[in-house]
């Protein structure tokens, strides 16, 4: 994104990636492939489940898990070599190889395939690496039976037994893809909750719905240690994580889903004099995204704040706006997140906790998708939308989403809130009839008052 926005703002642009394709992370071993086996699987879902009641019955439905996994492959090949054409389109020069600083300002080394290198120079260097899955001490990942978030995008069966390390997004979402598919998910999480930044209302009304559809949790505890046991499946090792007994579980996939760290590896940030925090990312400054060596700049997983492709996009553009002259800028407090399971979390702001916290009077409205028409005519009402607004002004403080699309229905929220909007601003908005929509225009009218269906 920055490299195309770049060119299109008139500077000279290289991109340097080493994977072979483009589209980072996200659309390799991301975002991408992740929603494909979402939509895939809930279309199975609906098949074996919901389909009946609206008068289709299929009969017997089965999986081809290589036909899944090869329409996966075509969505992201289409749309790695978009992203070529984007290139050729805007005049940015793909060069492929893995590059790295050098000890000269201006340079990065790119070592390619082949065992050749390469110097390329610019007045400004970008860093964009993105990130790689964290490491769990005393679980070895192979790929195979024990996987990060790569290798569960790959199985080439249904595991009968699941057990997902880590109740964050990565881990719910690609447990979700293969409860559906007919695993039996168990979530090993160490804290107290799942997804730790959601607000307390939406969080215990979605792991309410997970367990509705067959997940177990088991909160406040630790894996230790995971072996293979002769029948090739895996035995893990779990304690309370305050300390205490241990007991095992056995699973035929283990996912270790315990976050992500910033990947910069291997990219000469110490020869080029750029200093890195204690937890890896590259510090900059978060409007310029300088690092701390002159004309090196840094973007994305590898600097401050969320691990979201989209806040990265965002940077990107800010970052190459302002070397064209302009005035780049992001606004974090409007950086929305999403969970794409069913139903689907998305929210924007703080949460009802957060605002609580810092002593600012407020108020709070919720509607539920139960009392919306479209939501339950289509069947799809587990959920609510709710709002925090400051109590003097109503500026929209907090917008949460759990339910069908919410993902997209936050989109108006956000713009709102960009613009410094309040609640009152989206219930006098007109919205469509029977939309889903309708349910974030109801909790808009419950904040400052009263909503009309609830």
């Amino acid at each position: 994104v920055a490299a195309i926005k770049g060119a299109q703002l008139g500077l000279k642009v290289t991109c340097v990636e080493g994977r072979g394709s483009l589209g980072g992370t996200c659309l390799n071993v991301g975002c991408i492939p992740s929603k494909a086996l979402l939509h895939a699987s809930h279309l199975f879902h609906d098949a074996n489940h919901t389909m009946a009641k609206h008068g289709i019955l299929v009969g017997e439905v089965s999986i081809d898990i290589s036909k899944m996994m090869a329409q996966k492959l075509k969505s992201v090949d289409g749309l790695t070599k978009g992203i070529e054409g984007l290139f050729k389109k805007n005049g940015v020069t793909y060069a492929k190889g893995w590059g790295s600083l050098t000890g000269t300002a201006g340079e990065v080394l790119i070592s390619k395939d082949d065992g050749t290198t390469e110097i390329v120079t610019g007045t400004n260097i970008i860093l964009a690496t993105g990130s790689e899955p964290a490491k769990l001490p005393g679980v070895e990942v192979d790929e195979i039976t024990v996987v990060t978030s790569t290798g569960a995008l790959s199985l080439t069966e249904v595991p009968k037994r699941m057990v997902v390390v880590g109740g964050g997004v990565i881990g719910l979402e690609l447990g979700s893809v293969w409860s559906r598919l007919g695993s039996k998910v168990t979530v090993v999480e160490f804290g107290k909750e799942i997804c730790p930044p959601m607000d307390a209302q939406m969080r215990k009304t979605f792991q309410r719905a997970l367990k509705k559809q067959g997940f177990d949790f088991k909160m406040e505890k630790k894996v230790t240690g995971a072996k293979r046991l002769p029948d090739g499946s895996i035995e893990l090792t779990v304690e309370p994580s305050a300390g205490g007994d241990a007991v095992t579980m056995e699973a035929d996939v283990v996912l270790v889903a315990t976050g992500r760290r910033p990947y910069t590896d291997k990219l000469g940030l110490e020869l080029a004099g750029v200093e890195t925090s204690k937890d890896g990312r590259v510090k900059v400054d978060m409007h310029t995204y300088a690092t701390t060596k002159l004309g090196v700049f840094a973007i994305g997983d590898i600097v401050e704040g969320p691990m979201l492709a989209h806040k990265a996009e965002e940077e990107g553009i800010s970052c190459v706006e302002q070397f064209a002259g302009k005035a780049g800028h992001v606004n974090y407090d409007t950086i929305p997140s999403i969970i794409y399971t069913h139903p689907e979390v998305a929210w924007c702001g703080k949460t009802e906790e957060e605002v609580k916290a810092s002593g600012v009077k407020y108020n709070v409205g919720t509607f539920p998708f139960a009392a919306n028409s479209r939501a339950r005519t289509n069947d799809d009402s587990e959920g609510l939308v709710k709002f925090v607004s400051c109590a003097e002004t109503d500026k929209i403080l907090g917008a949460h989403i759990v339910g069908p699309s919410a993902g997209e229905l936050l989109g108006e929220c956000v713009l709102a809130m960009e613009y410094g909007g309040s609640t009152e601003d989206i219930a006098r908005t007109c919205h469509g009839h029977p939309t889903l929509s309708e349910a974030v225009k109801e909790a808009a009218l419950a904040t400052g008052g009263k909503s009309i269906h609830f």
